[in-house]
């Protein structure tokens, strides 16, 4: 079985300096946009844990905005 991406990264990347670290990181988001792999999916409908995921989300945004008041419930 292959190495994971974590394996890699733990055993190959982690070490690298800064800089080799980003050009690693540009070469495999070049490689990705020419690739032609679509790797957001284009789907118009939300599933239950989109619909869920932003709910959360907007919750916990409003309580830390607002977070005493008890008149806006």
């Amino acid at each position: 079985m292959g190495l994971t991406a974590q394996e890699i990264f733990t055993r190959d990347v982690c070490d690298l300096p800064l800089s080799e670290r980003l050009r690693l990181a540009a070469i495999i988001l070049q490689d990705l946009t020419h690739s032609g792999v679509t790797v957001v999916e284009q789907s118009e409908s939300w599933s239950n844990q989109d619909q869920h995921d932003l709910t959360a989300f907007s919750l916990n945004h409003a309580s830390q905005i607002y977070p005493e008041e008890e008149d806006l419930v």
